[in-house]
């Protein structure tokens, strides 16, 4: 059974119209393509938070159309981890990863899990890009949401961690369709995800899809 994402319409300050139209067998999927091609943007219209008109389709939920109203971010259940892995600032680790976690109790598996225990006391400005990338992974798994949308998640990170990373996000989620962009096609087979690879401009679909290596 196919699972699809459809994104036409115009992305406001963007010349031209954006368009990504993926039906794929697999609900894991790996998006990658060239600098500027819109991988960013697709996670961020999806998330609800790029301003966007047009269509906006996930599986055979509509969350946007020229015509009804717009599904707002908070209703999606979508958990999205940017590039820069934002965390607020005024409150430590454990507040940020309990910001919008319906089970507190999960806390402590998931924070093992990720290797931020010994982080929960501490402010986000003194985490390394690595930390900031688990803690922020961590809040959007412990949402339970019902699609993550993840950018670059693991590129602060070595290689032996990003296993483990990978094999938490398996345990915490592991029935949660995911959209993944990352430049390294190996961080799509730590995830299970098919690879999507988006036309130049980020307005012709794809030029192709394939499983990770």
């Amino acid at each position: 059974m196919s699972w699809r994402i459809r994104v036409v319409g115009q992305v406001h300050g963007r010349a031209g119209a954006f368009a990504v139209e993926l039906d794929e067998s697999a609900r894991r999927l790996c998006v990658v393509g060239p600098s500027g091609c819109g991988k960013s943007t697709l996670l961020r219209v999806l998330a609800g938070v790029e301003p966007f008109a047009g269509h906006v389709q996930v599986g055979e939920a509509i969350w946007q159309s020229p015509q009804g109203a717009t599904v707002p971010p908070e209703a999606r259940g979508v958990g999205w981890v940017p590039q820069d892995a934002p965390l607020f600032p005024h409150v430590d680790v454990r507040a940020n990863l309990l910001w919008s976690a319906p089970q507190p109790d999960d806390l402590g598996p998931l924070a093992r899990a990720l290797e931020v225990e010994e982080l929960l006391a501490r402010r986000p400005a003194t985490l390394s890009g690595g930390e900031r990338a688990r803690v922020a992974l961590g809040r959007a798994l412990l949402r339970r949401p019902g699609l993550l949308l993840l950018d670059e998640p693991f590129a602060a990170l070595d290689r032996p961690l990003r296993g483990r990373v990978a094999r938490a996000v398996e345990a915490a989620a592991p029935d949660v369709p995911l959209v993944l962009v990352s430049h390294d096609e190996r961080d799509a087979a730590l995830l299970g995800c098919q690879v999507v690879e988006l036309g130049a401009r980020g307005d012709d679909s794809r030029r192709s899809s394939h499983s990770a290596p």
